[in-house]
């Protein structure tokens, strides 16, 4: 039996909920035929990775819903993100006669969602899409607040569009499919979520860490920090949908951690590039003398804490070439998130030059703190 624990209201411009619960797979084609009742035909979007673990009960549930179904697969990883993959599933929804009246299910992680829900974006000037994310990070984060991209090869995210879709449907059974290493990718944007708005949570999360141990012993509780993560998005997202300001607080670390993932050539997961970034910010701000000596190390402990690493081989200066690609910069300008405190950011508008001097000394101050951190672990 399906259920949804939790059903959040997204109140954007084009309004639409939330679900989040167990045994919604199967629940995905009701749920469209209630949002999308004109449609007649639906294009599920999915990787290698997940479209042999979750694409039966999806198209099932579709096809018992009334609707013609068709699937597209591309090859799973960041490095399909990009514009050939997004013209072949432009012509692929060509090719299954999908209508203005039609809906595209993004069923995947962030790259899934990305990628599909551009395509959604852009079809016939835009069609409606359903987000159905299998990932901790797609869920917490990714899918929620209407921005889809593709990768250029000058650098990430900059060739996309800000398009609603028309439901999320979160089923937190499929998190019991992921890796170490892929849930704790998604643990990375869940800090986030605390350092920049929750200091109860961020205490909660350094009592008892996300884990998947913790998912298979109270997915009860992996459900509430969903729902907890998409609430912080959403307070955020329905004040500034198209990121002119407060939504940018949503990107602490990423300025950094994106620059780190291309410098890096896309070789470490999203999650441990923003942790990475996370912490470099947090520990050029002690300098500047603007956040808490203590909470760097707070911070690095809790990324450590949720399995995921803060190490990386890319040069300072290669790192720095790349962040110059970043959406968030403006001229010779670039917008930081500079963490004031557990539970509190706010936006510093930089000049490069100063975020060259923020990003070698606070890379340079993470590096330490990890050193600093293995070696006490190595010690016990």
């Amino acid at each position: 039996m399906a259920t949804s624990a939790y059903t959040l209201d997204i109140d954007t411009a084009h309004p639409y909920q939330m679900h989040i619960g167990t045994f919604l797979l199967e629940q995905v084609g009701a749920i469209t035929q209630s949002v999308a009742p004109q449609a007649q035909r639906a294009l599920i979007i999915t990787d290698s990775n997940v479209g042999p673990l979750f694409l039966a009960p999806v198209e099932q549930g579709l096809k018992e819903a009334g609707l013609t179904v068709g699937a597209a697969t591309f090859e799973a990883g960041e490095q399909s993100k990009n514009p050939t993959t997004y013209a072949e599933l432009l012509e692929r929804a060509a090719e299954e006669q999908l209508t203005r009246d039609d809906v595209i299910i993004a069923l995947g992680g962030g790259v899934v969602g990305d990628l599909a829900g551009f395509v959604a974006a852009t079809y016939m000037r835009g069609i409606g899409y359903i987000q159905v994310p299998t990932t901790l990070l797609a869920m917490v984060d990714s899918s929620v607040g209407g921005k889809t991209a593709i990768d250029l090869f000058a650098g990430k995210n900059l060739a996309g569009a800000f398009w609603q879709p028309l439901a999320v449907i979160a089923d937190a059974g499929c998190l019991g499919t992921l890796s170490d290493e892929q849930f704790a990718d998604g643990c990375a944007e869940v800090i986030k979520h605390a350092l920049i708005a929750d200091a109860e949570l961020f205490a909660e999360l350094e009592k008892t860490p996300l884990t998947l141990d913790l998912l298979k012993q109270d997915l009860a509780r992996v459900c509430w920090l969903i729902a907890r993560n998409v609430d912080i998005k959403r307070a955020v997202v329905v004040q500034d949908e198209r990121e002119a300001g407060i939504r940018k607080l949503l990107n602490f670390g990423h300025s950094i951690g994106h620059a780190v993932e291309a410098a890096e050539g896309y070789r470490l997961g999203h999650g441990t590039c923003v942790a990475i970034g996370m912490v470099a910010i947090a520990s050029a701000s002690v300098t500047a003398e603007l956040c808490p000596e203590e909470l760097p190390e707070r911070l690095a402990r809790l990324i450590k804490a949720h399995e995921l690493s803060l190490a990386f081989d890319a040069a300072p200066d290669k790192i720095f070439d790349e962040a110059l690609h970043d959406k968030k910069r403006s001229g010779s300008t670039i917008d930081l998130v500079v963490p004031r405190g557990i539970g509190a950011a706010s936006l510093a508008p930089t000049p490069l030059d100063e975020f060259r001097r923020i990003l070698e000394v606070g890379l340079a101050c993470t590096q330490a703190l990890s050193a600093e951190i293995d070696g006490e672990e190595d010690a016990c």
